[in-house]
């Protein structure tokens, strides 16, 4: 409804109506129909606004009926590139975000952390779950809930995100759920303990989390290739795919996650962590070109395409 009404309106606007019109035309609505809300000049511009940014995108229009208004307004007043807008659509609708949870994920920078993401996926996992998994990998996670200082041990860094286990599965969406911490695999008589081992429903895989406060080591890499033999030969189950690994440290250097993850088998994400919400301006400087950023969206459009 709202749609048709910014659709007659902008027609109208170039027509010659003025705003007065508008606002005459809210004052009638809303005394006709006394009580009734969502028809007040200003939300009648927004609705204006609405149809005219999204019309001409073969993207957004048809993502029009999938989210909430209140959610789109939310999406309109704070995201200016056309990229990060669909982004924060497609990915209210497949994470079922709240108005709240949106809100916040928009001052995480989220979008930006989505796109840098480094993940071999593309190379190591079968065509049915790659896109899925390579939505659930940020680039970096805000954990500033931890209520951390910036000493702190692995072990507290650990036990602070179980603590608020279930803001961490926020971080990665509504298919995760968590198996548990310190996950103990025995082999040839000697234990070995996953720091943080969660599975994810649609991709029906494991997905083994390694902590690590300091910056990554390409030694990192091996020890995770471990983890996921090991899971992959004991733990798996004949009909789920194969497990997935995520390292993330303090900090990274791009080119030695790129050359670490060069010719390994085994799907592995790096992502970083900081303990508060605000996106390093490194970052900024980081993003790719338009083109590779919609390569990228399109796992997002074509997986919530499905719902």
């Amino acid at each position: 409804m709202y749609w048709e009404i910014g659709h007659q309106l902008s027609l109208k606007q170039k027509e010659g109506w003025g705003k007065s019109v508008v606002e005459n035309l809210s004052k009638d609505i809303q005394k006709e129909f006394p009580g009734i809300k969502g028809f007040s000049s200003r939300n009648m511009w927004y609705m204006v606004q609405f149809y005219e940014e999204y019309c001409r995108n073969e993207i957004l229009q048809p993502l029009v009926a999938e989210i909430s208004w209140t959610k789109h307004l939310v999406i309109m007043s704070r995201c200016k590139e056309l990229q990060e807008k669909q982004f924060y659509i497609l990915a209210t609708k497949k994470m079922g975000w709240t108005k709240d949870v949106l809100i916040h994920k928009i001052e995480l920078k989220t979008f930006e952390r989505f796109i840098l993401g480094q993940t071999n996926f593309e190379q190591t996992l079968p065509e049915n779950i790659k896109k899925q998994a390579i939505l659930a990998i940020s680039d970096e996670y805000s954990w500033d809930y931890t209520e951390l200082d910036d000493e702190h041990s692995e072990k507290e860094l650990e036990e602070a995100l179980v603590k608020n286990i279930r803001a961490f599965l926020m971080d990665f969406g509504p298919d995760f759920s968590f198996i548990g911490n310190q996950y103990r695999i025995e082999i040839d008589g000697k234990e070995y303990f996953i720091d943080l081992l969660l599975y994810n429903r649609n991709m029906q895989s494991l997905i083994a989390i390694e902590l690590k406060i300091g910056d990554f080591l390409p030694e990192y890499k091996g020890k995770m290739e471990f983890y996921l033999n090991v899971l992959n030969d004991t733990i798996k189950l004949p009909h789920e795919n194969p497990a997935v690994g995520i390292i993330i440290c303090k900090s990274k250097s791009r080119t030695i996650v790129e050359y670490a993850l060069k010719d390994s088998t085994k799907p592995i994400g790096i992502a970083t962590y900081s303990i508060t919400g605000t996106l390093p301006e490194k970052y900024k400087m980081q993003l790719p070109y338009t083109e590779a950023i919609a390569a990228k969206l399109s796992n997002l459009i074509e997986l919530s395409s499905r719902k």
